[in-house]
């Protein structure tokens, strides 16, 4: 799993005309000399500050290796309210904690080693990673990716074109037994799996990409890729996606909007069902990206990633054509 998870499948990118090669631990993505200066871009989300606070602690987990958060640039989405009338608070306690609050982009970049793409926004993630990915330093990219197929196409490119190692996970993929479930050490080979997950709506962003994405990001971690068409059926509260997988697998994710559900799920396997273990925050997740800054190789391929983002988007072009059947290579 190890190895298919740090190189991009050359099947799909080949149909997104990509022409990519390996993601992470080829000559393209090697490191431009290390060192443990983390730059962050858009203090409109609540990572930010809770990265911040973990990297820059008094006394952090030695597993952290010495990172810490030296410069911020706070913008940020200037158009998403949920967004933007944060960016003073913390703009302000990130600051409280040593962290110097540049101007631009680019004096962010100037003063940093690798790089945490926080900005909740996704409609200005091309724009930024424009700006960023040419300087060629790690960068992590928080959800949503981006706001669109593609744009995200568009970012990919440009990973390649500057040589640049990129890394996006939702937090949800690193909840407890999620990752010894999909490796086959608890129920043997997962033959399908449901999970389920608050499912808020963003106008500006497809259905499933403004918060959707960790649910549907739980479930690609048991289900590993593969998935070939997706459907929905929603109501005004609910949705219920269904992916079916090459092999004849079926996966599903609940999302819920009018209750707070938590994130959970179940997978069936081989020897028996099993339920994922308790969501334990964000600290599993930051562990994973100051392993992906030290060595440049992504613990989640580009490949899984777009097809994740296929899956939401195939999911919200299934619920606005009544419930209809989308194949994944329609998308792309």
């Amino acid at each position: 799993m190890g190895t298919r998870r740090n190189f991009v499948g050359t099947t799909l990118l080949a149909g997104l005309g990509l022409g990519l090669n390996e993601v992470a631990g080829s000559p393209l993505f090697r490191m431009r000399g290390k060192g443990k200066r983390v730059g962050i871009i858009g203090l409109d989300t609540s990572h930010a500050y809770a990265f911040t606070k973990m990297l820059n602690a008094d006394e952090p987990n030695p597993e952290l290796m010495g990172y810490k958060v030296v410069a911020a640039y706070p913008w940020g989405s200037k158009d998403i309210e949920f967004g933007h009338e944060r960016i003073p608070k913390f703009t302000e306690e990130v600051a409280a904690m040593g962290v110097y609050i540049a101007s631009s982009i680019d004096e962010v970049m100037d003063q940093v080693d690798v790089v945490l793409l926080e900005t909740h926004d996704g409609n200005l993630r091309l724009k930024q990673a424009k700006k960023i990915l040419k300087y060629g330093k790690p960068v992590f990219m928080d959800t949503p990716f981006a706001a669109s197929m593609p744009d995200i196409k568009a970012i990919v490119e440009l990973s390649e074109k500057y040589g640049t190692p990129i890394f996006s996970t939702s937090s949800l993929r690193y909840t407890d037994k999620a990752a010894e479930i999909a490796e086959g050490k608890v129920v043997g080979k997962v033959m399908g799996a449901d999970t389920y997950g608050p499912a808020n709506i963003e106008p500006s962003h497809p259905d499933l990409f403004w918060y959707g994405i960790h649910g549907v990001e739980l479930l690609y971690t048991l289900m590993g890729t593969g998935c070939v068409a997706v459907s929905c059926i929603s109501s005004d509260a609910t949705e219920v996606v269904t992916g079916v997988w090459k092999d004849g697998r079926l996966g599903t994710f609940r999302g819920e909007r009018q209750r707070d559900i938590g994130f959970g799920g179940m997978a069936f396997g081989e020897t028996g069902n099993a339920l994922v273990g308790e969501y334990k925050g964000y600290a599993p997740l930051l562990v994973k990206i100051i392993a992906f800054f030290d060595t440049g190789i992504a613990p989640v391929s580009l490949r899984e990633t777009m097809e994740i983002y296929a899956f939401m988007q195939a999911a919200h072009d299934s619920k606005r054509q009544g419930g209809k059947q989308i194949p994944l290579e329609s998308v792309y």
